[in-house]
């Protein structure tokens, strides 16, 4: 945990205090920033974090060296009454603290505070505002030497998505036929060879299969792929304790795809390409932008084009150490995600269309720094014909 940084963070954003509530390990959020670890915990704690002035813990009896790792005054409760008490005084001098909560729980990602925790802050007093700004400045934001390391793991395992083309390619040429699983798991077995580190199934979908966005191919369930077939890729990886790279290219097995085929591919290419040129432009004129608005330029070019009920994800995610991490998404869909979008953070920019015969997602990484918005990778431009 970085003190200063915090209490920094906290002044800029005109908050007095940052409380953490933890009951069973629920609040995730607070386990990461305060950097401690993910022990077995039976009772409820707190941690406040003044802008100003030295922190303070509440801990149960039962469990009083909880949080001995971290700066501050300690304090004991037994009883709820207590507890109640302890709290009160605690957040007393605050007017507007920060907790892991998010109004109408429309940022679910960061709403780990319980309803009643909330409450019993707020009939002290004390505003409770959202937390999800300084979890995206403290959990989301990149370290040192993670975009390089970014940008090592992108050139591996763009490199392993050209090759899983062309092993399709070449399965195909041999046995008249590949399926899902086996390109996956080519695609699993050329991480491990590299060094890289993921999580689940690249998600290997064939015609009706690329449709569903989550689909995950294994043994016992794997279509084939045949000459004729439309082929979606969904790849992440990552150097170990570094942060992720996550993209989708698509193919189609033959020199020419259907004209339905290669319309869709184009519509949602572009606009990908409209989200983060709004992004680019956004960044070099010094203009604030939230994530709501990125989703908003793509999926209004699918609209336009009569596929908005087709597109049914978010736009992008945060990406750092979690392929899904806690900073901006861009997304106007699932969620009106109005977190900023901050120098130092990567998102992923995917929109999508999805048929019942087939569906297309076209995905790249965006890292922003102070002056510009940057795609970290290769960027598809055709649709891969993987000729056979």
């Amino acid at each position: 945990m970085n003190l200063p940084s915090i209490q920094s963070a906290l002044k800029d954003l005109k908050l007095d205090a940052w409380l953490f509530a933890d009951f069973r390990g629920r609040d995730t959020i607070a386990y990461g920033v305060l950097g401690l670890p993910e022990t077995m915990t039976t009772r409820r704690w707190y941690y406040l974090i003044p802008a100003q002035g030295e922190p303070l813990k509440l801990n149960h009896r039962i469990e009083p060296g909880k949080l001995d790792s971290l700066p501050g005054q300690k304090r004991i409760y037994s009883r709820w009454e207590e507890l109640h008490a302890g709290l009160r005084e605690m957040v007393a001098p605050h007017r507007r603290v920060a907790m892991q909560y998010s109004p109408l729980n429309n940022i679910p990602y960061v709403s780990l505070a319980d309803a009643g925790t909330v409450e019993l802050i707020r009939s002290f007093g004390v505003e409770v505002v959202s937390s999800a700004d300084l979890v995206q400045i403290f959990q989301a934001r990149w370290g040192p030497g993670d975009l390089e390391a970014h940008l090592e793991a992108g050139q591996i395992v763009d490199q392993i998505r050209a090759d899983a083309f062309a092993e399709v390619a070449r399965l195909i040429r041999k046995d008249g036929a590949t399926d899902e699983y086996t390109i996956a798991k080519f695609i699993l077995d050329r991480y491990k060879d590299a060094g890289l580190d993921t999580h689940d199934t690249p998600i290997i979908g064939s015609n009706q299969n690329s449709g569903d966005p989550h689909y995950e191919p294994a043994p016992g369930r794997s279509a084939p792929i045949r000459p004729g077939d439309f082929v979606l890729m969904d790849m992440w990886a990552k150097k170990p304790g570094r942060v992720y790279y996550d993209i989708t290219w698509t193919g189609f097995v033959g020199a020419q795809p259907p004209e339905k085929v290669q319309r869709i591919f184009e519509i949602v290419r572009d606009a990908r390409d409209c989200a983060v040129h709004f992004v680019q432009d956004a960044v070099k004129a010094g203009r604030l932008i939230h994530g709501w608005q990125v989703d908003d330029a793509a999926r209004g070019h699918i609209t336009k084009h009569g596929f908005g009920e087709y597109f049914v994800h978010r736009t992008g995610h945060s990406i750092a150490q979690e392929i899904h991490a806690n900073g901006a998404n861009m997304d106007n869909l699932e969620t009106r995600d109005e977190r900023s979008i901050v120098a130092g953070t990567c998102f992923s920019v995917e929109p999508g269309i999805y048929l019942p015969e087939f569906g297309v997602r076209s995905e790249v990484n965006v890292y922003v720094d102070e002056k510009e918005a940057r795609v970290t990778g290769a960027i598809q431009t055709e649709l891969i014909r993987i000729e056979v």
